[in-house]
């Protein structure tokens, strides 16, 4: 990975925790694990491992099924918001460590993201459903499909 895009990498892939918390380390997980980023002899090694990728593909995949439940909770609440933000430090601290940046650094910019795509994903679906006049789940879906594209892109070979 280009040492030089890092942070705007790390800012994305925080974006994409807060719109979906899994999806994010998902991601990073399945790209160290093909070995597109190389987290070895780094303390985030175990991001590459299979049981790594099975965790955090499972927990992405539950998560795609929940929130689309009218019983789970607004991601802005604390619970919610405060497992965007776990996930997005460490997977920008994974993109950073990747490209042999300072991790630490990595994982608040993995933050400022989540943050961004916490809030600004919740507003941008209450404004679209409420908007357009159309169920939750038409967006939500939209927005799953946003959320795996940009991971992917984001940890992709380039």
């Amino acid at each position: 990975m280009n040492s030089g895009n890092a942070l705007g990498i790390a800012l994305g892939i925080g974006i994409v925790a807060g719109l979906r918390a899994f999806t994010a380390p998902a991601a990073i997980s399945w790209a160290a694990h093909l070995g597109w980023l190389n987290l070895q002899g780094t303390p985030l090694s175990f991001m590459g491992s299979s049981i790594t990728v099975g965790i955090f593909t499972i927990l992405a995949l539950v998560e795609y099924v929940t929130d689309q439940l009218p019983s789970t909770p607004a991601r802005t609440v604390p619970m919610q918001l405060g497992a965007r933000i776990l996930t997005g430090g460490l997977s920008g601290a994974c993109i950073c460590a990747a490209a042999a940046q300072p991790w630490m650094v990595g994982a608040i910019v993995g933050v400022i993201g989540a943050l961004i795509g916490t809030f600004g994903g919740y507003h941008l679906r209450r404004a679209l459903v409420s908007g357009l006049k159309v169920k939750d789940v038409l967006i939500a879906i939209p927005e799953d499909l946003v959320a795996i594209g940009l991971a992917y892109w984001l940890v992709s070979p380039r």
